[in-house]
């Protein structure tokens, strides 16, 4: 799309466009385009369709605001969940933050976050179109140039203006997860933290040698979906580590990394949300709940006693079976189980080979866990607990 294209989609005269495509069942058919392009021109019709598409699969990250939104298909891929987003404009408005800029702005989905918690937002957006579109988005509180974020940061970020930056992580050949490949670039950006508040969001992946000193790093989990590491400077703790579940907002500090302790299955196992494994917490996690792991580097914490925490899922263990697939197969026939939920660390086992070769059919469920321990390779039969 360009920004002529752009600039007639977010008018009133594409209202009628959008409106009709927006009752096509199928936006994306043949039929779709054929009724729309018997009033407008081939490019619009694309273009009002392609913008009801997206904001049907932007549901998921911005419920029904996704209706009057603006989209590109690497700007909804890369833009922050709405709770996630008011949760880091949270975090700027406690330290006291009245205006950040917001490098490399996208569709706009965190300035708008700004915006309506009260910060002034001046957002930076390299593509002229994508420009467009989050000046719509934005609906007039916030100043979008467009233009390249390196030459503009200097004039844009002055004295007490935090910063927020979303490298672009897309090159011509599709997504990238090298930092070297990032647009505005990595050391750029995170050079531009020194000395301001500010935050930089990437990849929930993100290489622990990326990570520059003298910043506090959190790693979000958004209803137990991993979805971004951040780093942050101001003021928070250079060199912590969070894990941080929204939309709670529980979070649980690594501290020092230490290794749990290992031991034998318990009557409880746990499974640490990936923001806490993430984060080098699964220790940290391990002393809150009294528990161990089955074998040194294995993400599963064993109890005795249950003690609830929002960083786990827990499971009860009711049978500890030997990891042999005959014993599986035997143990799922006589238990009448026909859905079988597989689990696996630390063992090379494909759960959906196993779950066919399992061959349930019967009409009860079932949650098997397999894991290395102390004793050897074990199938736990558990169960989910509330």
């Amino acid at each position: 799309m360009d920004a002529e294209l752009a600039r007639w989609l977010v008018s009133a005269d594409a209202e009628p466009a959008l409106a009709e495509a927006s009752g096509q069942p199928d936006p994306g058919s043949l039929a779709a385009a054929t009724a729309l392009r018997r009033h407008w021109p081939a490019d619009q019709a694309a273009a009002a369709l392609g913008q009801v598409a997206l904001r049907r699969r932007a549901v998921a990250k911005f419920g029904e605001r996704a209706a009057g939104l603006f989209l590109t298909p690497d700007g909804l891929e890369q833009a922050t969940r709405v709770d996630v987003a008011r949760w880091r404009a949270a975090r700027f408005t406690q330290a006291g933050v009245r205006e950040v800029v917001d490098l490399g702005c996208g569709i706009g989905a965190d300035a708008l976050a700004f915006a309506d918690a009260g910060i002034a937002v001046t957002a930076v957006e390299a593509d002229p179109a994508t420009a467009v579109l989050a000046g719509a988005n934005l609906g007039g509180h916030a100043r979008v140039l467009v233009g390249d974020a390196v030459a503009l940061a200097s004039g844009v970020l002055g004295d007490g203006t935090a910063l927020f930056a979303d490298p672009a992580r897309r090159t011509a050949a599709g997504r990238t997860w090298r930092v070297g490949d990032f647009s505005p670039p990595w050391e750029f950006v995170t050079g531009l933290l020194e000395g301001r508040v500010g935050c930089v969001k990437a990849a929930p992946g993100l290489p622990s040698t990326a990570i520059p000193g003298g910043v506090a790093t959190t790693w979000v989990s958004h209803r137990g979906d991993l979805v971004e590491a951040s780093l942050w400077s101001g003021p928070w703790p250079a060199g912590s580590r969070t894990a941080v579940l929204l939309p709670s907002g529980d979070q649980l500090e690594a501290g020092e990394r230490r290794d749990p302790p290992v031991g034998a299955v318990g009557a409880y196992l746990h499974e640490p949300d990936p923001a806490v494994i993430r984060a080098g917490g699964v220790g940290a996690l391990a002393e809150r709940l009294d528990a161990r792991v089955p074998q040194a580097g294995i993400g599963y914490l064993f109890a005795d006693a249950l003690i609830q925490t929002p960083f786990a899922t827990t499971f009860a263990v009711h049978e500890e079976l030997d990891h042999d697939e005959r014993v599986l197969r035997r143990w799922v026939r006589e238990h009448d189980v026909g859905a079988i939920e597989i689990k696996v660390r630390g063992l090379d086992v494909d759960p959906a080979v196993l779950r066919r070769r399992l061959k349930p059919a019967g009409k009860q469920s079932a949650t098997l866990v397999l894991t290395p321990t102390v004793a050897g390779a074990r199938a736990l039969v558990v169960e989910r607990l509330s």
